[in-house]
């Protein structure tokens, strides 16, 4: 099978692949909200009849929310199993969009080329990419390179409720040898990027609860304890002095980056200064001696995201309040656990209590980080056809949020996953005026046809 002629049908079609795009972006499939429910529907026979024009076996599978995709189709090489998401977020508000965000067009802009529409960069465009790969190889070669499974999920956006009840009743069929994503983004715009690691997630709120009702501060200030200040005090306490969490067992699991990863991180140049600068910032936080990009990549991090207690309305009321209570995420890496991480940090707000205080507490999330192993061949080999398209070579890099997937696929399918994607941080995904760069469509799918060659040879 032949490579060129493949990245030249994509060049010629490019036209009727960003139509095609359009007609998929116009199916208004947000999952959260049930009255669009028949329109999840329609997407997902949408990409049915798609994938089935291409010659792959096709099909809408039932689940208790919106239906899965999957498809088969078989070839010489190893087998690969595709993973995206065909629904979106809602668009409000609506009043901030410049268009209808179901109408999607390609627009001019400074910058070049965008369509825009929601979902066009999450994830509908990155998902057609592959798909449009795909229908290049066969239209050229007459087969695919190598043995593909696909599946296309319509919960992803309302917290994918239904997907690891599929998995696991579905695995025999949709065990690999590799996953590939397509739901993260390039370095920049020369740079493109293989995500390698994905940090966990865990959530906390925390409720101090002190006198039985709230008092007046003028009566009782003073001999009552006062939950915000007991509260302040854990808070405060979290870190400290060089910025580490002081959490006991917090630390147990965290790796140190390996050379060969710290080397390749160096290289991209990544200007810390002007990072922070963007949102008017100026003075590193954080872990002392490590960089900004260790930090978001590879560090764990405590953080509180919220604080309520008293009166936090308009004007003053002196009151001593009943109850007080901050939300706290732990972003989390290597070996770290999750529940184990929980069961600590509970532990240690409890001893921090004065006589007369007590502490609630509500989970919001347990999942543990997600490390690759890119010791596997398809790895380098997929950077190495990602490094001969793009003008820069491409990198392995870290994220710093969470995508659970790829954890589901180690767990549940025993496979590793190279999340691979096109996005641009200004794409606004989420966001009024959400776009995707024409080139990103275009050179992501000469990127994945690049990719299946290089995958069909280890």
């Amino acid at each position: 099978m032949s490579l060129d002629p493949v990245l030249s049908r994509i060049d010629t079609d490019l036209t009727e692949a960003t139509d095609r795009l359009k007609a998929l972006l116009r199916i208004p499939s947000i999952s959260t909200d049930p009255a669009y429910k028949a329109d999840c529907d329609a997407a997902a026979d949408w990409l049915v009849a798609d994938l089935a024009s291409i010659g792959v076996e096709a099909s809408k599978r039932p689940t208790p929310g919106h239906p899965m995709v999957v498809g088969h189709v078989d070839g010489p090489g190893p087998h690969v199993l595709f993973y995206g998401h065909y629904d979106v977020q809602p668009v409000d508000p609506l009043e901030l969009w410049d268009r209808d965000p179901f109408d999607p067009q390609v627009e001019d802009t400074a910058k070049g080329k965008v369509i825009r529409g929601r979902g066009s960069s999450d994830d509908k465009g990155q998902l057609m990419t592959f798909v449009e790969a795909c229908r290049a190889w066969k239209a050229v070669n007459g087969a695919l390179p190598c043995k593909i499974t696909f599946l296309f999920e319509g919960e992803e956006e309302s917290g994918s409720p239904s997907l690891v009840p599929f998995l696991k009743d579905n695995a025999d069929e949709l065990k690999a040898d590799v996953a590939l994503i397509c739901d993260t983004g390039l370095f920049d715009s020369r740079v493109p990027a293989i995500t390698t690691t994905l940090r966990g997630l865990l959530g906390e709120e925390v409720t101090i609860t002190g006198p039985s009702k709230d008092l007046h501060s003028g009566m009782y200030g003073g001999p009552a304890m006062n939950p915000i200040r007991v509260l302040s005090r854990i808070i405060a306490g979290l870190h400290d002095d060089t910025g580490r969490v002081t959490v006991p067992g917090f630390y147990d699991g965290v790796p140190e980056l390996s050379p060969e990863i710290a080397a390749q991180w160096e290289a991209l140049g990544f200007d810390h200064a002007a990072f922070l600068g963007d949102v008017g910032l100026g003075t590193p936080a954080g872990e002392q001696g490590r960089s900004a990009l260790e930090m978001i990549w590879s560090r764990p991090t405590c953080e509180a995201n919220g604080i309520k207690g008293g009166y936090t309305g308009d004007g003053f009321k002196t009151v001593l309040p009943s109850k007080a209570s901050a939300k706290i995420s732990f972003r989390l890496v290597g070996q770290q656990d999750p529940h184990a991480i929980r069961e600590s940090f509970r532990g240690w707000v409890e001893e921090q209590l004065p006589p007369d205080c007590t502490a609630d507490f509500q989970g919001h999330g347990a999942s543990p980080a997600s490390t690759m192993s890119i010791t596997h061949p398809a790895f380098e080999a997929a950077r190495e056809a990602l490094s001969d398209e793009w003008p820069d070579p491409a990198a392995y890099i870290g994220s710093g949020g969470s995508i659970p997937i790829a954890g589901y696929f180690q767990d549940i399918l025993q496979m590793d996953a190279m999340l691979i994607g096109f996005g641009k941080d200004d794409d606004a995904i989420h966001s009024p005026n959400e776009k995707y760069d024409l080139e990103s469509f275009h050179k992501g799918t000469r990127s994945w046809a690049r990719i299946l060659n290089a995958i069909a040879k280890v």
